[in-house]
């Protein structure tokens, strides 16, 4: 399970790095901005919940909105952040879990791969919506899927 997280979150930082690419000259991009900035936001903020940084819950899950040019810095950062953090663990320690304060609401508690779980399933879904405001704006999307990252096309090595 830790290397396919490591391999999802790999990919993740492409396609969000492409994302942030193919939308830098769209004009009105201000919610694809505010919704890459919200994944490299979410990842800051589940690592700093993991490790008890205490700014971390300072961390909007929406804010700060990064402008285009330091967006690619933040996805970056933050994507490495995850992957030196579970490159050091154990694959049992996936299965441990963290408390964390959930605001007026108390506290919860969940495992480290099921954080790790969310943050790549949160950005499919996200670029997803990326994807439909690039669309509305009559531009073509980058093509971004899993499997076009996966495949050997006959002719290539």
């Amino acid at each position: 399970m830790k290397s396919h997280l490591i391999d999802m979150f790999l990919f993740n930082r492409e396609a969000n790095s492409k994302m942030v690419s193919s939308f830098v000259d769209i004009s009105g991009n201000g919610e694809i901005l505010k919704h890459l900035s919200h994944l490299a936001n979410c990842q800051y903020k589940w690592l700093g919940r993991i490790r008890t940084f205490p700014e971390a819950e300072s961390v909007s899950w929406w804010e700060p909105v990064y402008e285009a040019d330091e967006l690619l810095q933040h996805i970056s950062q933050s994507t490495q952040f995850w992957l030196d953090y579970l490159n050091g663990l154990n694959e049992e320690d996936l299965e441990n879990r963290i408390n964390f304060a959930r605001g007026a609401s108390g506290s919860a508690e969940v495992s480290i791969k099921d954080i790790a779980l969310q943050l790549i399933f949160h950005s499919f879904h996200h670029r997803a919506q990326i994807q439909m405001m690039i669309r509305e704006k009559g531009i073509p999307p980058e093509g971004i899927d899993y499997i076009r990252s996966r495949m050997i096309k006959k002719g290539e090595s």
